[in-house]
């Protein structure tokens, strides 16, 4: 993390004023004041609803040591970094220390599954390596720049989401983070409204491999098309992976477990490491990722621990090692049903995997799925193939949001009659109160728009 005389150093001529220098490095970056912890750096931005510039006295008097304003006029104290903007102020540090650091990063972009490889490959990484990754999802114009100033001078690793929602923005992202290795992990009809198709995502999702130096590593899903594909646009190596036999790391055999995990051969049908790894290896893999799908997710993060010198029976070492995550996070119901809790977020690609998990599970299977933002012109066509797929996949079908309308017709069309619409979640929370038994497993999955997950904190405090 920089300190506030790293950030006087990257800002220098754009200073208009600055607070004494300490080589003491800040605790975090923060721009909502109400997350303060001593030693941080609180951004003041100005948005469409609030101006950070009204929280700033809020933010010291929380213990923050620095402040990074364009009007210091009235505020508490002397610790300000006045700048003429502070977002462009923060784009720009990040951007220069980036150019500083040796750490080597890795990028990770697509459509879903950026988090859960992010923190798969931060955990391999970081048991024999000093590693960075991103806090929670900061993957935009605001979070990618705090997640490049964190991190530290002697990092060998820095692990970083890019989740842009415009071309624009992928331009600015992958200029500043300048990863020498991308991960790809799928082109899914997500961010359609602000994409436009999904060829405009294919173009804008492939801005990384198209910025990684000759020197670096372009890890892309080779079972996705419009992914593959992009392998013609990388001066980098290119590293595939996935399920199909074209694919350079290989996942086969793949058994489910339920909640307690998955497991599967993983291969190496070449040498991907720039030195000492052997080529056409394979080790059998056990991880308590829950889901079938998650092979993809170690995939990726295999490769990345492949570049870094890593045998495979290393990183399958690690991968039994693994923290879950907090996806697909298991609950109790209040009467000791069991819930999936996934109702964080939802895209169509997200929502099978959820699916294929419920599946696995028995006796009754119920799927509470609302709708799925962003899809634009998709968004119909999008619904209902959910509603066919969720038809084989439960027992009791609940649609929740307008949207939903069409993936609940669906499901009945495609044999599902035990499926019902409703508009809100508070009606979810009420029927699944009366109906829900001790051995069912319950999946709640949607936009977090929707809300769900209030559903879930009702039904497991009962």
């Amino acid at each position: 993390m920089i300190s506030s005389a790293d950030l006087a150093t990257l800002l220098n001529e754009r200073l208009l004023s600055r607070p004494a220098m300490s080589e003491e490095p800040f605790s975090e970056i923060v721009i909502d004041s109400r997350e303060v912890r001593t030693g941080a750096l609180f951004v003041a931005l100005r948005g469409e609803r609030a101006d950070g510039h009204q929280y700033v006295d809020d933010a010291l008097e929380r213990g923050a040591s620095a402040a990074l304003v364009s009007d210091a006029s009235g505020l508490l104290g002397s610790s300000m970094f006045v700048v003429d903007d502070p977002l462009s102020a923060l784009q720009e540090a990040g951007r220069r220390w980036r150019g500083r650091i040796g750490a080597e990063v890795v990028g990770i972009t697509g459509s879903v599954g950026k988090t859960t490889v992010r923190e798969v490959t931060y955990q391999l990484l970081s048991e024999h390596f000093s590693t960075h990754q991103s806090p929670r999802n900061f993957n935009g114009d605001i979070g990618l720049p705090i997640a490049l100033l964190g991190i530290d001078a002697d990092d060998e690793w820095a692990v970083i989401e890019i989740g842009p929602y415009s071309q624009r923005e992928m331009e600015l992202l992958v200029s500043s983070a300048r990863a020498d290795v991308g991960i790809v992990t799928n082109v899914g009809p997500t961010h359609l409204e602000r994409f436009g198709t999904f060829d405009d995502t294919e173009r804008i999702k492939g801005l990384l491999p198209e910025s990684l130096p000759a020197s670096g590593l372009a890890v892309l899903n080779g079972d996705d098309e419009r992914v593959r594909r992009m392998s013609l646009r990388t001066r980098a190596e290119v590293v595939s992976f996935g399920f199909g036999s074209q694919c350079d790391l290989r996942a086969s055999d793949v058994a489910a477990k339920g909640f307690e995990g998955i497991r599967f051969t993983l291969s190496d049908a070449r040498n991907v490491a720039r030195s000492g790894a052997r080529s056409g290896t394979s080790v059998e893999v056990e991880t308590p990722l829950v889901g079938s799908h998650q092979a993809m997710t170690v995939l990726a993060a295999s490769a990345v621990c492949v570049r870094a010198g890593l045998e495979l029976e290393q990183i399958a070492e690690g991968l039994a090692r693994l923290s879950p995550g907090t996806r697909l996070a298991r609950r109790e119901s209040w009467n000791g049903a069991t819930i999936i809790d996934d109702s964080y977020n939802a895209a169509p690609l997200s929502m099978r995997a959820a699916l294929d998990l419920l599946s696995e599970c028995e006796p009754r299977r119920i799927a509470l799925l609302g709708d799925m933002y962003e899809l634009g012109t998709e968004e119909s066509a999008a619904h209902r193939a959910i509603g066919e797929y969720a038809a084989s996949r439960c027992d009791w079908l609940i649609g929740v949001g307008e949207r939903s309308r069409d993936l609940i017709e669906a499901a009945r069309e495609a044999g599902r009659p035990e499926a019902c619409w409703i508009a809100e979640a508070e009606q979810a929370t009420e029927i699944l109160r009366r109906s829900l038994e001790p051995r069912d497993t319950l999946l709640v999955k949607a936009s977090h728009a929707m809300h769900l997950e209030t559903v879930v904190e009702r039904l497991a405090a009962q």
